[in-house]
């Protein structure tokens, strides 16, 4: 798997990253959605510098422009529902990208720690030849993301698969480099400590769903 952390150089991504995960500003759900949107635009950017290009000429009023423009389709494909805000981000850069979306979830089936991931929807396009970017903001075990991909039926053979997170436990990336094509692309915002004993991400920022769009049942 191709890793690519875009953190590592100190840029304005810093700074949202770090106020996703205050306490104080998080709790205004509104600018907690805006800077992960942010961060969706600054990670779309530098992800689209690594997809081919093809060749084409404008029309300008005064001439011709020889220039370039992605060369396969992009289909962007959120993991709902936190993945919603992240999804508009990367929109807002790729305006012409057909969309997905698929549910998955942790069901705890003995009201304990153990869980199996559950993905009970899906609304895809087709992604065949195309380059599929699957969204989610955090990856804790990576079980969720291989779960999708399984449902998402990978004999469709997409271009390239990049897989887009804001926050990473090492545990998550080793799971998904055991359990998904070697030609993956795993796009990391912040690459965390680990999981605890619930497998949530330390120091992490919290449940991105809830502090996106309020708490659930």
């Amino acid at each position: 798997m191709h890793i690519h952390y875009i953190s590592e150089q100190n840029s304005i991504l810093n700074h949202f990253l770090a106020q996703i995960r205050d306490v104080s500003i998080q709790k205004d759900s509104m600018r907690f959605r805006k800077n992960i949107e942010r961060i969706g635009e600054i990670m779309a950017y530098e992800l689209s510098k690594t997809l081919d290009y093809k060749a084409i000429d404008v029309q300008t009023p005064l001439g011709i422009k020889h220039t370039t423009t992605v060369a396969e389709p992009v289909v962007l494909c959120s993991i709902l529902r936190a993945g919603l805000a992240l999804h508009t981000g990367f929109m807002n850069f790729f305006d012409d990208a057909e969309n997905g979306f698929v549910s998955a979830y942790r069901h705890h089936y003995n009201n304990d720690d153990k869980f199996e991931i559950l993905v009970e929807y899906q609304a895809a396009p087709s992604f065949e030849g195309k380059n599929l970017i699957l969204i989610d903001p955090m990856l804790a075990t990576g079980q969720s993301i291989v779960a999708v991909l399984h449902k998402l039926h990978l004999e469709q053979k997409p271009k390239e698969i990049h897989i887009a997170v804001v926050i990473a436990a090492p545990e998550g990336i080793a799971y998904l480099e055991e359990n998904l094509p070697k030609n993956c692309h795993l796009w990391v915002a912040a690459l965390d400590e680990k999981l605890n004993e619930k497998n949530y991400i330390i120091p992490g920022l919290g449940d991105a769903g809830d502090l996106a769009y309020g708490s659930k049942l």
